[in-house]
């Protein structure tokens, strides 16, 4: 039985989509991969008790922690209270306090669960950091309590920082700090200025050749306690740079939403692990490509992550910082909550003809689980637009 509605069009108009994607089949088990993938996960507002949208945002906790046993079923480790999460655009220090201590008991209960919680500076507001020392102090209290939870920290990069650094050599020493001072070994996080404006230049450079130099010697002098680092630059050439000089033993994991394939399936002699918001969205198909890439079936592993592709960079496209409206988009699609409603009231940072854009992307990457449910959601979506 054929599905279709009519959907928006750039020219102002109305037109007959008819769907023609396919549900993938859900793994009986979680698959094993040959590639560290970890998924940055969203979190889900609970609007029957918002009070404060702006400032204070009620989580559903139940359907928060629902989606990563979904995420988890799927093989995936789980990147917690990242920018996904809408950290800091919605989601507070004290609310990520809160996800984390619930993820964290939530792995605990299952078997082979595993998660990475993002520690950061901003409960810190910029214009209040008078030196590099309440930098250093703010970034402290934040991996000291991902540890006190029993957490490994993913060391997220920091507004204030960005805004008192005077030079390279104040990136060294707030890391050098920090990084002698963790218990167990951390991934760094490299987010670019389209990501988040006030991370421009970065590392002490506003070029990437002088912030590569940075960050290559900030991981070279502290080599014992970086896992890997996160690049998410949207450019697959800066990836590969970094790729090819980290030292031995520190892992890359690709945050390029952009052009992750490529990047994940590699060149022949090193390829990039994953730590990507678009696995939210994509999960079951970036499950099946990946337990295929692991069996040497990389055919399989090309059919089926390449259409998700166009959908990413639809869902990241410009302003990029607002990608997380696309993935909250296709969850309430297919059925992980029961409305499109987000912390800051976010779902209004895309307009119409995007969330369209997205529905026929998703349909022709087969990310559409549900197909009948997805198009009556979208149909009742279209109407309170005026469509």
């Amino acid at each position: 039985m054929s599905i279709s509605l009519s959907l928006p069009h750039a020219d102002g108009g109305l037109k007959v989509y008819a769907l023609s994607g396919t549900p993938l089949e859900r793994p009986a088990s979680a698959p094993a991969f040959n590639r560290i993938a970890y998924a940055a996960a969203h979190v889900v507002s609970d609007p029957l008790r918002e009070i404060d949208p702006w400032g204070r945002p009620a989580i559903d906790w139940d359907a928060t922690m629902a989606f990563r046993h979904h995420l988890w079923s799927l093989g995936f480790k789980i990147a917690e209270a990242m920018d996904t999460a809408q950290r800091g655009m919605g989601l507070d220090w004290a609310g990520a306090q809160d996800l984390i201590r619930r993820s964290l008991a939530e792995a605990r209960s299952v078997p082979g669960a595993d998660l990475a919680c993002g520690a950061g500076t901003d409960h810190l507001a910029p214009t209040e950091a008078r030196s590099l020392d309440d930098v250093i102090r703010a970034y402290e209290d934040q991996v000291g309590y991902v540890e006190k939870q029993g957490g490994r920290a993913i060391l997220m990069a920091s507004r204030a920082l960005a805004r008192i650094a005077a030079s390279p050599d104040d990136y060294r020493k707030v890391y050098g700090r920090i990084l002698s001072q963790t218990s167990d070994k951390v991934v760094l996080h490299w987010l670019g200025d389209m990501f988040d404006p006030q991370l421009k230049g970065y590392w002490g450079s506003e070029s990437f050749e002088g912030a590569l130099e940075t960050v290559l010697s900030i991981i070279g002098d502290n080599r014992e306690k970086v896992e890997g680092i996160k690049i998410s630059l949207l450019d697959n050439a800066c990836e590969v740079a970094l790729r090819n000089r980290l030292p031995e033993g520190v892992l890359c994991f690709t945050g390029d939403d952009f052009n992750y394939a490529d990047l994940i399936e590699g060149d022949g002699m090193k390829y990039s692990h994953a730590l990507l918001g678009i696995f939210d969205a994509v999960a079951p198909s970036a499950s099946k490509a990946l337990a295929s890439l692991a069996t040497g079936d990389v055919s399989a592993f090309r059919a089926v992550i390449e259409p998700t592709v166009p959908l990413s960079r639809k869902i990241f496209e410009a302003p990029t910082q607002y990608y997380k409206a696309g993935i909250v988009f296709l969850a309430w699609l297919n059925g992980h909550q029961k409305h499109f409603t987000m912390p800051a009231g976010m779902q209004s940072a895309r307009g119409l003809l995007h969330y369209a854009d997205i529905f026929r992307l998703a349909d022709k990457a087969n990310v559409l689980d549900r197909p009948e449910l997805a198009t009556e959601r979208m149909k009742a979506f279209l109407i309170t637009q005026g469509c």
